[in-house]
């Protein structure tokens, strides 16, 4: 397609990155609106980044009113999306400023996660503020440095169609007497498992943060992961429960040593254009299965274990009321933001206002990189989700008599079982 350029528009450039999430149409119906109302026409970027570093012409569409006015009650994204990371290499950054100053783009609204939102600032800084910039945070793992409890776009509608698959799972579960062993998305923060597990009662969540050590630091083991899960199903059992369901969020990976990753998976591990290994890619939920039934065979106990991937079905699904609502507030605050002079911020919708936060406050001054949210293990939040999860506690330890029906359900020695899970509860 062709797409003509008149020097005498003032042009507002659209386009989306990384991975989808509910509610990018309607960030791209509510921007173009506001921005076509305003004097401005409004081109969308197909694929991202990927065919501005090409400089590739006919993959630049014209949006008009018409077009995206009832776009926003559908799922994945009319412009599509990509992993194109300009960063990589200067020239690409080049081309890509080239590109847009091509068709006359004096302002940019990007659609995206935090490996978007740090190209969006490094389009800013190349630009050299002839192309004014506003990111609107998307991402359904919930992780950008938002103010504590405002989720990004997308979050509310995946953790509430995840909610209903672990519903199912729990039906299924409780009916066939197994146990279902389900990874849940979100590569660096446990938001999405826990919002899903805790939403839909699942009997145990296990979220990276929660292996935080002294130092501060995440230190994941598979060792840990699988001691965790073994003592809730023998503590099921001593309740008289041979079912259950058991989330896990795949950021465990992500903080597990390379050596143990390596040992686990081999030749497995991938990387993608912004050198993160491809957790996708693992079959995390395969490798915690074979594990949980060799674990159980040797104890002599009979549990089936199946494995479920809860992400991709997640991503597309048509946005609910909460987050078409709050993606016409996103773009429509993005568009004005530009508009007003605006540049170099992430859009936010704080209270009943909307706040533009500066690129350069949410960077990691470690790697230079946008800041990531974890979820916070001493919320409220947090400890109310463990209280309904079943766990083993001191209390279970020091209750002798629930000891020793503990003990005889691992087929174990209550100074054998206190030995082998008792650095649980410490």
């Amino acid at each position: 397609m062709s797409v003509v350029v008149p020097k005498d528009v003032p042009t507002l450039g659209i386009l989306v990155g990384g991975g989808p999430a509910p509610g990018i149409n309607g960030v791209i119906s509510s921007v173009t609106i506001e921005a076509i109302n305003n004097g401005y026409r409004v081109l969308g970027f197909l694929e991202g980044f990927n065919y501005l570093i090409a400089q590739d012409d006919s993959k630049i569409v014209e949006l008009t009113i018409d077009a995206v006015s009832r776009i926003h009650f559908e799922g994945g994204s009319i412009l599509k999306t990509s992993r194109a990371n300009p960063t990589k290499k200067a020239e690409d950054l080049t081309k890509c400023v080239k590109q847009l100053q091509k068709f006359n783009v004096s302002l940019l609204v990007t659609i995206g996660g935090d490996d978007t939102a740090f190209s969006s600032m490094s389009i800013a800084k190349a630009a050299n503020n002839e192309i004014h910039v506003c990111h609107v945070p998307k991402t359904i793992d919930n992780d950008l440095p938002l103010p504590y409890g405002i989720p990004t776009f997308g979050y509310e509608t995946a953790r509430e169609f995840g909610a209903s698959v672990v519903r199912s799972l729990m039906s299924d579960a409780q009916t066939a007497s197994r146990y279902f062993i389900v990874v849940a998305m979100g590569r660096q923060a446990g938001h999405l498992a826990l919002g899903i597990g805790k939403s839909a009662g699942a009997h145990l969540t296990l979220i990276p943060e929660e292996f935080t050590n002294e130092a501060g630091e995440i230190q994941v083991t598979f060792k840990r992961i699988c001691d965790l899960i073994e003592s809730s199903i023998i503590k099921r059992l001593a309740l008289g429960k041979d079912h259950g369901v058991i989330i896990l969020a795949e950021g465990l990976l992500e903080y597990m040593s390379t050596e143990e990753l390596k040992q686990a998976f081999g030749n497995q591990l991938k990387y993608d254009a912004h050198d993160h290994i491809m957790l996708a890619e693992l079959d995390f939920g395969r490798l915690v299965r074979d594990e949980m039934r060799d674990r159980v065979s040797k104890r002599g106990l009979k549990f089936a274990f199946t494995e479920k991937n809860l992400g991709y079905e997640l991503r597309c699904v048509s946005p609910n009321a909460f987050d078409r609502e709050y993606t016409r507030d996103l773009g429509n605050g993005a568009a004005r933001y530009l508009l007003s002079g605006g540049n170099g911020a992430l859009i936010s919708v704080q209270g009943d206002k909307m706040v533009p936060m500066n690129f350069e406050d949410l960077k990691n001054p470690k790697t230079g990189k946008t800041r990531t949210r974890q979820v916070d293990i001493k919320s409220e939040g947090f400890q109310v989700a463990k209280r309904y999860m079943i766990r083993l506690t001191s209390k279970d330890l020091n209750d002798q008599e629930f000891l020793a029906r503990l003990a005889q359900a691992a087929k174990m020695s209550v100074t054998e079982f206190v030995e082998t899970y008792g650095y649980l509860v410490q």
